[in-house]
């Protein structure tokens, strides 16, 4: 009997859907989209099509295959946590072989474009983004629970990418970039850290949470980051890069992303982790929004 023509089709989403799930889809886009703000930032005059397609394309490969290779070195203890038990790996549907193959070929092929398309300081800083995501912070998680300040270098790192291959170098107005997204991610992952405390736990990770039990101490840091966060965040207007407009936007932003990590500081729940960390997603795109729409 034929089968429908639905059911013939249904290996074939299975697979793509695993495999964006291998290359962490939505973490991949967030850093095609910090990437794309930093080559706007840095680049003036009318865009370089080609110049900019390359950049994205190489670093979002990048992303991809650090992803990829992430995974695949964690496969088993990520069968020992409910948020990641089904993913491709641990789940079985795919080999630990097809995972390392796919993690290599998109950081090389990724690599490779940034070198022939842009400059070699963009392609350093795309490897140091894999090398230290997959070779340090991937197994120090399991050592350390300073492995949240570590990765969150290679989280920071994208839009310096954007900015270096529009620019061909660097500056004190990239690495204003680099220190937001530095400075941002840290409520964000204590957030996340908090919420899924137990998973991680499970899973044999070290983690601030596991011995701050009450939540006091990571809670208490999560707000001294988004204080810190909110005066990097003005510094471009400060420095003379931004206008008085995204000076006052960051300062509304600032403060309303410090008064949801002071609330969770008065109830270490994980609804008001959840809602940090919600704030955080919002917090980013409005701020390098604003960003680029009030550069000079």
């Amino acid at each position: 009997m034929k089968q429908p023509a639905t059911a013939l089709h249904e290996p074939k989403a299975d697979l793509l859907a695993d495999l964006s799930e291998l290359v962490k889809a939505r973490l991949s886009l967030l850093v095609l989209i910090t990437t794309l703000v930093g080559f706007l930032l840095g680049w003036r005059g009318s865009i370089p099509w080609v110049l900019l397609s390359a950049t994205l394309l190489g670093t979002a490969l990048c992303a991809c295959g650090a992803a990829a290779l992430n995974q695949w070195w964690e496969r088993d203890v990520d069968t020992r946590m409910k948020r990641t038990a089904g993913r491709p790996l641990p789940a079985g549907r795919m080999a630990p072989a097809d995972a390392l193959l796919f993690g290599l070929f998109f950081s090389f092929f990724g690599l490779a474009v940034l070198f022939l398309f842009t400059n070699p300081r963009a392609t350093f800083l795309a490897f140091a983004t894999i090398a230290i995501y997959v070779l340090v912070y991937t197994p120090m998680k399991r050592l350390s629970s300073l492995n949240t300040l570590v990765g969150a270098i290679p989280g920071a790192l994208p839009p310096l990418i954007g900015w270096v291959a529009a620019r061909g170098s660097y500056s004190t107005e990239g690495c204003l970039l680099f220190a937001i997204l530095w400075f941002w991610q840290m409520p964000h992952f204590l957030a996340i850290a908090w919420m899924y405390r137990d998973d991680y736990k499970n899973a044999g990770f070290v983690m601030l949470t596991a011995r701050d039990t009450e939540g006091a101490m990571t809670a208490r840091q999560a707000l001294l980051y988004a204080v810190f966060l909110l005066l990097v965040s003005l510094l471009p207007a400060i420095l003379g890069y931004q206008s008085p407009v995204f000076f006052f936007g960051a300062l509304v932003f600032g403060l309303a992303f410090i008064a949801c990590a002071v609330a969770f500081l008065r109830r270490r729940t994980c609804d008001s982790a959840r809602r940090l960390f919600f704030a955080s997603i919002l917090y980013l795109p409005l701020l390098l929004g604003l960003m680029v729409m009030t550069q000079r």
